[in-house]
């Protein structure tokens, strides 16, 4: 049995005769002749009543058309997938995330890839930037976009395709005295409680906050550690105190906090893509495209 038998059987079934099913497939009514009695041979019995007209299926075509339609529309699906896997129109992404590119960075690449492809399949991984080398290398993610803070390393079997400067903004209670001015120092981040996320053993990133703080003037007073970004932000809303974030966190538009520049900050964060190395999947390099294109605006 093949898939010409079974297609050639659906044909006779809708048209109501080999002769009308063979003009509809533009073939000889002998090979559909041909083909149907290959294909009765094979399965034991007569798909068609021969002594009706127009002809009508017996018992067992009855039972074998609508099984033989459904093979054959996922036939059809499977060579569509295929070859938009081929041409990188269809398939699957896994795209590893920090919790604060989900602020602007993240949502605003996938709509417009989405756009592209409306038929990949997008599995979102949230983890921090340490954890995402691991997920690439065991293939659980295609993509990691990751945050670091000053310079970085980049293991040999890994590529940071992507490079996107997010100077660093302090986040302050909307109602505080200091989120009133159009700049901060340092200093002034002294004053006031200060929030430190994410709460993790592996992550340095808080560290390298306070680090950045301490260089720059006093030591900020820890107050509060946020297991992640949106704790933090939830605590300075809350008027508990205040933090420091990547710019693009403002596009969020919270009405309870205030993000302010800081003058006395020189390092920034780097928002990654990092890849596998020898990656050379079409949608990858699509979804990079779009993330680049983000990081000139």
């Amino acid at each position: 049995m093949n898939l010409r038998q079974i297609r050639y059987f659906c044909e006779i079934v809708e048209a109501g005769s080999a002769t009308h099913a063979a003009e509809r497939l533009h073939v000889a009514p002998t090979a559909i002749s041909m083909q149907l009695a290959q294909l009765e041979s094979q399965l034991g019995g007569e798909l068609f009543d021969r002594s009706r007209r127009p002809m009508e299926p017996t018992a067992l075509g009855k039972f074998f058309y609508p099984r033989a339609k459904e093979l054959l529309a996922q036939t059809a699906r499977l060579e569509d997938e295929a070859q938009g896997i081929a041409t990188g129109s269809h398939g699957w992404l896994g795209i590893g995330f920090t919790r604060s590119s989900t602020f602007s960075i993240l949502p605003r690449t996938i709509r417009k890839f989405r756009e592209s492809f409306p038929h990949v399949q997008l599995d979102l991984v949230e983890a921090l930037s340490e954890y995402q080398p691991a997920q690439l290398r065991q293939g659980r993610i295609d993509i990691g976009i990751s945050r670091f803070i000053g310079d970085f390393e980049t293991p040999a079997d890994l590529t940071h395709a992507v490079k996107i400067d997010d100077p660093l903004v302090a986040a302050l209670p909307i109602s505080h005295v200091l989120a009133r001015r159009k700049s901060l120092s340092a200093a002034d981040l002294a004053t006031i409680p200060f929030i430190l996320y994410p709460k993790d053993p592996i992550s340095p990133f808080g560290q390298q906050i306070v680090a950045l703080l301490k260089t720059a003037g006093p030591e900020p007073v820890v107050a509060y550690r946020a297991v992640e970004i949106y704790t933090a932000l939830s605590l300075v809303g809350a008027g508990l105190g205040g933090t420091l974030v990547g710019r693009s966190i403002s596009e969020n538009n919270r009405s309870d906090v205030a993000f302010v520049p800081v003058r006395n900050i020189q390092t920034s964060t780097t928002v990654v893509a990092v890849t596998r190395s020898d990656e050379n999947s079409k949608l990858v390099s699509s979804f990079l495209d779009i993330l680049a294109n983000y990081s000139q605006q």
